[in-house]
């Protein structure tokens, strides 16, 4: 059995590792755009921030070490063209140099063909996005260069204020320089958190010296053949060096070339991450998947969603039947020594789509009061009319994300919040609250839900 896999990131390679698991005879080979594989972009801006050393500490394996277990990995490859009539694939390679094709194609045949092409960063359409110190951050090659450019630069201005985007603004504060972030939306983190909560993480933002305007689109980068400033619709700001975290879109054109259909909002599959063609899957940033909550298609632009899918992939390309259930979109972040994450919907989301909700809050410790040590945590649960737990938001200087995953599961096993003020947890001085933060949340939410029910019904008398 012959198997080809587009995308060198966390589906591609996972799929890979997966499949041979399984299946010890398969034909494997691997191919990607990029020079490095076996790294997580996410790792990007610590590596800027000086909390990893180096680029190369976060590339995890090389392509000798796949060839170690049957897997050929080709990097430095663009693939031009799929036959689905043929069951092959045509590529090229790189010039060493530069990002232009060499003219020599190869054909590569294949019984299955797995697309993990991920996304492509967006770069809005505005005048002056060309200029030299313009940059977008998707690869370690992206993250080499604006190092290297931010050592002779001094003031930046970050476009995007949403996970990415914060986490390299502020691995740039620590280079040094003089940071804004500016997001067009009235928050930062308009995806993961509420108003309430997205305002405590920017006031720490704040406090370590990093600019916030937000509410105010990007009109223009003033500039002759180099960055110079950016232009607002009501101000200017001086600048050398801008960074456009303004998200990714899908990376579908080999898909489409290949027939498979498109859903919403990227490739369409089944839950076994199966394509519209039968022997062509696909995985990670490049396919919507259902939302646990509302049953709705969406994205999950997560490495845990890409290795999740990977997995059923998989096994089901060997054989063993597997399903991918619908996501939470757990997330987690660390900030300098801020912690905040969220899963399922927030109170936005929901609102915005129809769906009546309440919220509980809590303002706690992360242990006893009197231990030393103790940090703030605020929680943020929401819950339907019937006190079903849908979402929830936490920020701390710590023990966020185990939190995090205890919500996760709560909220897929469709625990309401009436259920979880009863629930047992643990406790020690120096780890927890004798009542944790959680519990808090959700008594708060069950009083909230008891007046809203009883003011309801009254209205109704």
């Amino acid at each position: 059995m012959k198997i080809v896999i587009i995308g060198g990131g966390a589906g591609g390679l996972s799929t890979a590792s997966n499949i041979r698991k399984y299946d010890k005879k398969a034909k494997i080979t691997v191919i990607t755009r990029d020079e490095n594989i076996a790294y997580s972009p996410c790792a990007i801006p610590y590596v800027l921030s000086g909390q990893v050393d180096q680029f190369q500490d976060i590339i995890m394996h090389q392509p000798e070490d796949y060839l170690e277990r049957d897997i050929k990995v080709i990097t430095r490859a663009e693939v031009v063209e799929v036959s689905t009539s043929l069951n092959i694939i045509r590529y090229n390679l790189l010039e060493s140099d530069s990002n232009s094709l060499q003219d020599e194609s190869y054909d590569l045949p294949y019984d299955y063909l797995v697309i993990a092409t991920g996304g492509a960063p967006i770069t809005p359409p505005i005048e002056g996005a060309d200029l030299k110190g313009v940059f977008k951050i998707r690869t370690i090659g992206d993250g080499e260069t604006i190092k290297e450019w931010a050592q002779h630069s001094s003031k930046v201005v970050v476009v995007g204020a949403g996970l990415i985007g914060l986490e390299i603004a502020f691995g740039l504060k620590k280079m040094g320089l003089d940071v804004t972030v500016n997001e067009m939306l009235p928050q930062i983190v308009p995806r993961s958190l509420d108003p309430s909560m997205a305002t405590i993480v920017q006031k720490y933002l704040e406090s370590e010296g990093i600019k916030v305007i937000l509410g105010k689109g990007m009109e223009k980068v003033a500039g002759q053949d180099q960055v110079e400033g950016v232009i607002f619709e009501d101000d200017v700001l001086e600048a050398d060096m801008i960074i456009m975290a303004t998200g990714v879109r899908p990376e579908t054109k080999l898909a489409k070339m290949a027939g498979c259909e498109l859903g919403r909002w990227a490739v369409k599959v089944n839950q076994k991450m199966q394509t519209s063609v039968p022997n062509i899957y696909a995985v990670g940033d490049c396919v919507e998947v259902v939302d646990a909550i509302t049953g709705q298609p969406t994205q999950s632009p997560l490495g845990s969603t890409a290795v999740r899918q990977a997995k059923i992939a998989a096994k089901n390309i060997a054989g063993v039947e597997s399903e991918f259930k619908p996501v939470l979109n757990a997330m987690v972040s660390k900030i300098g020594e801020l912690e905040f994450g969220s899963v399922g919907l927030t109170e936005s989301f929901a609102t915005h789509n129809g769906l009546e909700v309440i919220c509980g809050k809590s303002r706690a410790l992360t242990k006893a009061r009197y231990y030393p040590g103790a940090k703030r945590i605020d929680v943020l649960m929401i819950c339907d009319l019937k006190g079903r737990i849908i979402g929830c938001q936490l920020i701390a200087k710590e023990r966020v994300a185990e939190r995090v995953d205890t919500m996760a599961l709560a909220i897929a096993k469709g625990v309401t919040c009436q259920e979880l003020a009863t629930t047992e947890f643990s406790y020690a001085p120096p780890v927890s609250m004798v009542i944790d933060p959680i519990i808090l949340a959700a008594e708060d939410a069950c009083e909230k839900l008891k007046q809203f029910h009883t003011t309801r019904n009254n209205n109704c008398g």
